[in-house]
This record gives structure tokens, sequence and C-alpha cells, in this order.
């Protein structure tokens, strides 16, 4: 889809009032007849803003597949949303990685729909920094992966094209938003993927298909040229068949750009991969009380995560209980966040307001043109959302998306203090197993599948702590797996991928889950 120049008009005397109706302000005859002949000198510089060139980044590695759309029978898992080619440099930490990008990635030359009817056809001319970083590395990026309509689902089943079916078992799905990156992973169709995390959808994923998902510290990653739902709690991290793998690429990812408002102008970093591998008897961990028995819970995931857990402490390490009673706070105050904000983010056109860096006025255009459009075919829980983001910003003048911002604060000193004291903090990544899937749920039921599985992973993408879900084996009566989710300090990204590294190493023989490769 190509941008084409706005040419900038003045709107017309029914288009102030109608404009200044929205912000609650009631213009006279004669203030419109004011504007209405100020505006057009105003709008002058915006002329001269159409003549000069975007300013983007550089997009290296010129030689671009578009790729195809794969049928059932070359994607049984409704995996990916086009396969590609793209080759980056001839050696590096990731030649000979085939890496696939869930498809709110820009991959400039090939399409990228966000999951979703409104965005088919949009061929993003930019790459995301990671993109970039990727390809110097080695890698060859091979496809861009299926994903919940808009992001807005933690179930895999919400797709436009159908739900994704989990690599285990194709009787249930994959888990969202970051479904196609899970399957594909997991079916051994590509190396390494990368995945996106505003409330879980790295490590739903991952647990649900049995394979390993970190969510990095907030702002660890830059999400330059990624498209989010809120700055405040969106993150992009890998997806592999074990926890080297992880590391290896975060090693490759991380680090500031310069172009996301996410980050800070120093963001530290380290060696990843080198970290990894320590003796149990250094490893601390605590064991979230409140992470276990939510009302969405079944025993047996509960039961697994423990039983597992136990492995680690036999094999030497520290492994005590730890209460934190603000945890069970957690899931409203990433509502209270993730419904205005998601809100704004739309109303922002995709790229949003009230930051430095890249803008990717190309998606601007495309998105806005999209929603303008075409709104009822955004998925049902993104409807929902922006219905509710709507109303409470208005009604109450958002007051709660404020206080739940504050109360974020408040629950990230909850989990540094218990940070202090153990290493790393323990708990089922998601409180079910994956899904069965069923086409013929209604609506409301969709809409509980697709948010339920959030009590332990939401809290920790407004806090900004790095977690990664690691399999723990599996739990009855389908033999589905189950994640273990670890999570460490802000910025100690090496902390829990070492820790889940040694747990990997010592679990069970009988219950891990190898990914074909």
């Amino acid at each position: 889809m190509s941008e084409s120049p706005p040419n900038v008009r003045p709107p017309t005397p029914e288009e102030i009032r109608a404009y200044a109706r929205d912000h609650h302000i009631e213009l006279t005859d004669e203030e419109v007849a004011d504007f209405a002949e100020i505006i057009p000198e105003t709008l002058a510089g915006y002329e001269r803003l159409d003549q000069l060139p975007d300013h983007r980044p550089e997009v290296r590695y010129h030689s671009r597949d578009p790729g195809h759309r794969p049928g059932p029978e070359e994607d049984p898992l409704n995996a990916f949303v086009t396969r590609c080619e793209v080759r980056g440099a001839d050696d590096g930490p990731l030649a000979g990685y085939e890496v696939g990008l869930k498809d709110n990635v820009n991959l400039a030359g090939v399409e990228m729909t966000l999951g979703s009817r409104l965005l088919e056809g949009h061929v993003p001319s930019t790459d995301a920094t990671i993109v970039t970083r990727l390809l110097d590395a080695g890698a060859t990026i091979t496809g861009k992966l299926n994903m919940e309509d808009m992001a807005f689902s933690g179930s895999g089943e919400l797709s436009a094209t159908g739900p994704v079916r989990n690599p285990r078992n194709p009787d249930f799905v994959a888990g969202g938003s970051s479904s196609g990156s899970a399957a594909a992973v997991g079916a051994g169709e590509v190396d390494v993927a990368i995945g996106g995390d505003q409330g879980g959808s790295i490590r739903i994923p991952a647990a649900w298909s049995g394979i390993v998902g970190h969510k990095p510290t907030h702002g660890l990653v830059p999400y330059t040229g990624i498209a989010g739902l809120g700055r405040t709690f969106d993150h992009a991290g890998p997806m592999a068949g074990d926890v080297e793998d992880c590391a290896r690429v975060l090693s490759v990812i991380a680090g500031a750009d310069g172009l996301d408002p996410r980050q800070g102008a120093e963001v530290p970093t380290e060696d990843y991969l080198e970290g990894l591998g320590t003796d149990p008897a250094d490893l601390t961990v605590g064991v979230l009380e409140e992470g276990f028995g939510h009302e969405a819970s079944e025993r047996a995931v509960d039961e697994t995560v423990r039983e597992a857990l136990e492995a680690l402490e036999d094999a030497g390490a520290s492994v005590s209980e730890v209460s934190i009673p603000m945890h069970l706070d957690g899931l409203p105050i990433w509502n209270a966040i993730a419904l205005e904000e998601t809100t704004a983010t739309v109303d922002g056109e995709c790229v949003g307001y009230h930051g430095k860096g890249f803008h990717d006025t190309q998606l601007a255009e495309a998105f806005g043109r999209a929603r303008r459009a075409q709104a009822d075919d955004y998925i049902t829980t993104l409807k929902l959302a922006l219905v509710l983001g709507e109303y409470l910003s208005d009604r109450y003048r958002g007051r709660y998306y404020a206080k739940a911002q504050n109360l974020a604060r408040l629950l990230t000193d909850e989990y540094d203090d218990a940070l202090e004291r153990v290493d790393v903090l323990a708990m089922p990544t998601t409180p079910q197993t994956a899904h069965e899937v069923d086409r013929s749920i209604s609506r409301v039921e969709a809409i509980e599948r697709a948010l339920s599985m959030l009590p332990n992973t939401a809290p920790f993408d407004v806090t900004g702590h790095p977690a990664a879900s690691v399999p723990a084996g599996t739990a009855a009566p389908d033999d589905l797996p189950v994640g273990l989710m670890l999570v460490g300090g802000r910025f100690d990204d090496a902390t829990v991928l070492r820790t889940a590294r040694t747990f990997e190493e010592h679990l069970d023989v009988e219950q891990h889950l190898d990914v074909e490769r």
C-alpha cells in the first residue's frame, strides 16, 4: 500500500465547528469566521512539509522476495501469513538461522497485515530496527508469522485467517497473540521467531506450544518499526526451541537505537549467551504464592509447575515460597492501562504522539485510511476495548488510567523488594493449558477465552520486568504443554535466562519437550 501526499486543505466552517465540539467547545459564528480566515495561513507551512522527503531509517540488504501466502498443504498449522526469503550477511552469530517475524514487524518489501483484514496489501518500505540487526547477524528471514487480529487476544484463535493450531496437538490452539511464532518454532518451520508481548503474547503461546519465549525488560529491545498497542507496555522478544537460542537472538537485537521513545538514552546490555549456565546451588528461586490457584487455574497446571520446581530444588537450587499480595492486583492495573492506552494508540493511527524518534508515516496513512473504512472488521475483543477505553477516558476523565500508572510504580516496587531476596520469581506462565479448537463458540465465550490466561503474565508488562516461559512438562488429561515463568529484576535479563537454562538442563528428561529442528 503506497503512501500518498495528503494535500492539506483548510477545514470548512462546518468542520471547524464539528472538530471544536469534539473538544466540548461551542464556537460562535464570529469565532468560526475568524478561524476560517486564520487557518489557511497556519497551514501554509504544511505545504512545505509535503515537499520535504520523509526521514526514514536506511534499508540494507535490498534483495527482497515479496513471498507468497502458503496454502493449507504447505502450512497446516496456519502459522504463516507470508513465506519469503530475505538473506542477511554472509556470516555472524545467526548465520544459518531461519527466522520468522510476527506480522506486526516491518520487513521492507513484504506485506504486513497485523493478522487483520484492515491492513491487507500494506507493504512497508522500512525495516524494523531488529530486522536490520538480525540480517546484520547473518539470519535469513523466511516468513511473516500469523498473529491474533491486531494482537488483542491471548488464545490463538482470532486471527483474520482462523485459528493457529498447536504444534503439539493440532486439535488445540497455539496461544496468542504471537500464535504463528510459537507454532512455526514448535513445528520446526523456523529456527527462532520474534514475538510481541503486551499482556503475555510471547509467553502465553510459548507455554501452550511447548517452546521457550522471553519477554525482555521494557525498553531493552527497540520497538522501532513494529506496530504496537501502547508505548508503556509494548515489548518484542525472541521465541525458540531452547533457552540458548533465545539468548543468542537477544544478544543480537538488544540495545538502544536512538529512535524508540520507549527507550532511555542508555540501555544496558550484555552477552546473554555467554552468561548461560550455572550451578543450581548458586540460584535462589522465590515461588510466588499468588501465582497459583487463580479462578481460571487448572490443578494439573499448578501441580506440574510445582513438581518441576522440586526437580530444580533436588538439583541444588534454593527454592522458597514468596508472597506478594499485590500481584493479584496486577491484572486490573494492566487492564486500566491497556484499555485507555490502546484506544489512544488507535486514535493516533497505530503510531501515536508524544515521543521522539521514528514515526512510521506510511503505517499511519494505511491504518488511518483502513480504520475509517473498515472498523467493523476489528476483532471483537478490540471493539470492546475501544468502546470501554473511550468511555472510561471521557466519562472519568482519564482518572483510572492515571491511577493505574501510579499503582504500577507501586507494584514494581513490590516485585523489586522480593527480588532483592531471590534471583528470580517463579510461577505458572498461564493458569491453564491450551484451549481446544472450537469454531462454534459465542462472541462472549470468544472474549473470555481470549483474556482468561493473563493473570500472571500481564502484571509484568506494566512493570517492565523481564520474564521467560520455559517448558515444565505436560498436564493431564490431554498431555498439553505447561510453562514455568521466571521473572527477574529490570535489565537483569541475563539472570532470568541463566536460571531458565539451568532449569532446562536439570528438568527430568521424561518431562522435557524437545522441539524438532
